[in-house]
């Protein structure tokens, strides 16, 4: 298993930005696969980045463009940078992990690690 810590969430209006991160522990991070997700209110959880051990990244559709997944092996910590938010990405964003480092993984079944979550919201 995996532990894992997000921080970095908060409040932010429209068209600003927040970076978010993810620190963990109790596996070589640098062979994981990092993803983040996020889950509004009444929603199901949805993908938004994955980063593989290689360093290949996805975007789900909604945030291509405006977020970017990122590590740093030598910190444990995988980060994502959202830049031009809108109200609509308001949620609790989770950081999940995978010991298959590979594969580039969208639905949240193959990730057998998640963090507690973090706050963003974006006000109009």
């Amino acid at each position: 298993q995996v532990q894992l810590v997000e921080s970095g969430g908060g409040l932010v209006q429209a068209g600003g930005s927040l970076r978010l991160s993810c620190a963990a522990s109790g596996r070589t991070f640098s062979s994981l696969e990092m993803a983040w997700f996020r889950q509004a209110p009444g929603k199901e959880r949805e993908f938004v980045a994955v980063i593989s051990a290689s360093g290949g990244t996805d975007y789900g559709d909604s945030v291509k463009g405006r977020f970017t997944i990122s590590r740093d092996n030598a910190k444990n910590t995988v980060y994502l940078q959202m830049n031009s938010l809108k109200p609509e990405d308001t949620a609790v964003y989770y950081c999940a992990a995978d010991l298959m480092g590979w594969g580039l993984k969208r639905s949240p079944r193959d990730y057998d690690s998640w963090g507690q979550g973090t706050q963003v919201t974006v006000s109009s």
